[in-house]
């Protein structure tokens, strides 16, 4: 009796192309940032946010807005 899984042997990554800037550019309008804070920045942050009536993530979208270049 033989179970064919759709498994096949070596390693998955190495079909994956290498990335290029090319590859790298947004397809999308918007990406996804993820990141680690510590609980007391996370805290700060909320309050924060909180105290100018609006949302971390507006936060930080407008303090990216306000960078220089």
């Amino acid at each position: 009796m033989s179970m064919n899984t759709g498994m096949k042997a070596g390693r998955p990554s190495r079909d994956k192309k290498a990335a290029t800037l090319a590859s790298l550019r947004d397809e999308k309008d918007e990406v996804r940032v993820n990141f680690n804070l510590s609980r007391e920045e996370h805290i700060k942050l909320k309050v924060h946010a909180a105290k100018a009536g609006t949302t971390i993530s507006e936060v930080l979208r407008e303090y990216v807005r306000n960078l220089s270049e």
